[in-house]
């Protein structure tokens, strides 16, 4: 068994950049934790991002606000930069409330206790003379990229965004030889790592490392997996089309209004539903029943009637 023994040192650095040597490495390794590492560190680290907003005056994305330069595009374009740093489970509730002619910052918004803003200097938008913009926000914590379309929309005016989690933006590695005494086919692991702030490069790669430990350490000391529930599982399963309200989907207002008061307002509930849970629903009988099957096979969702 080959025992590691290496180090890991910081060349250069500062608060969203640094460069780090992991040297020596036996032949062949610096490689195999270069593409770890990068993959990990892009895809695989907790962040916090705005995921939605509500704007006063505004119902939906492609509107304008009087006295504001930018349009609502563009300003949750702006938004979408802002950088939190959160560790929460449950979303966060932020606002943003403006009455003054000139820039809005990122360091205008007001966040609740566990919450920091990175990026203060941030613009957001400008706006004139008698303008006012009003904002509420949700901020939550996650890993990778959420899309808009995956989240539900729960009341009129409320926006989606498209949330990037990872407090990694950018990573570069190569792999040098080396020499220890006469050897001299040993590796250097030389990794750029660039952050947003809310994280230093240095600490990203130790978490990228425990991740990484964390899947190995199931390889050598297996834990039992806990099975997903009934509807956890058709609600991976479908995608996009599980986040659809029933709303959505072409049924009847009566037929939509007695499955969302059941409970059922999304696809993936009513998927994950037999036709004996559906028959418990008020006011919604065999016949209607059979239109809510209909109208999820139309949308590509397998049903089955028992």
């Amino acid at each position: 068994m080959i025992e590691p023994s290496f180090t890991l040192s910081e060349e250069k650095k500062d608060d969203k950049y640094a460069r780090l040597v992991i040297t020596p490495l036996v032949a062949g390794y610096g490689h195999t934790m270069g593409t770890a590492l990068r993959r990990v560190l892009l895809t695989s680290l907790p962040g916090a991002a705005v995921t939605s907003v509500k704007i006063a005056g505004v119902k939906h994305q492609f509107s304008t606000l009087k006295g504001m330069r930018e349009d609502v595009l563009d300003f949750l374009l702006n938004l979408k930069k802002a950088r939190f740093i959160y560790e929460g489970e449950k979303p966060a509730k932020a606002s943003l409330l403006v009455s003054k002619a000139g820039e809005v910052k990122a360091r205008d918004i007001s966040v609740p206790a566990g919450v920091e803003v990175a990026n203060p200097e941030l613009v957001l938008a400008n706006l004139s003379k008698g303008a006012k913009l009003d904002v509420s926000l949700e901020i939550e914590s996650g890993v990778g990229y959420t899309d808009a379309t995956e989240q539900e929309q729960e009341e009129i005016g409320l926006i989606p965004l498209d949330a990037s989690f990872s407090p990694v933006q950018r990573v570069n590695y190569r792999v040098e030889e080396t020499r220890v005494g006469r050897v001299t086919n040993y590796d250097k692991l030389i990794l750029e790592v660039w952050t947003d702030g809310t994280l230093s490069p240095k600490d990203a790669v130790t978490k990228a490392a425990e991740v990484l430990v964390s899947y190995f350490d199931q390889v050598v000391n297996p834990r039992k997996v806990k099975k997903k529930g009934k509807e956890e599982s058709v609600r991976d399963s479908l995608g996009p089309v599980g986040a659809l309200s029933v709303e959505e989907i072409s049924l009847p207002t009566r037929v939509a209004n007695a499955l969302a008061r059941a409970g059922y307002e999304t696809v993936a509930k009513l998927a994950a539903a037999s036709r004996e849970d559906l028959s418990q629903v008020r006011n919604l009988g065999e016949k209607s029943i059979d239109t809510v099957r209909e109208a999820l096979r139309e949308k590509g969702v397998e049903v089955k009637d028992a």
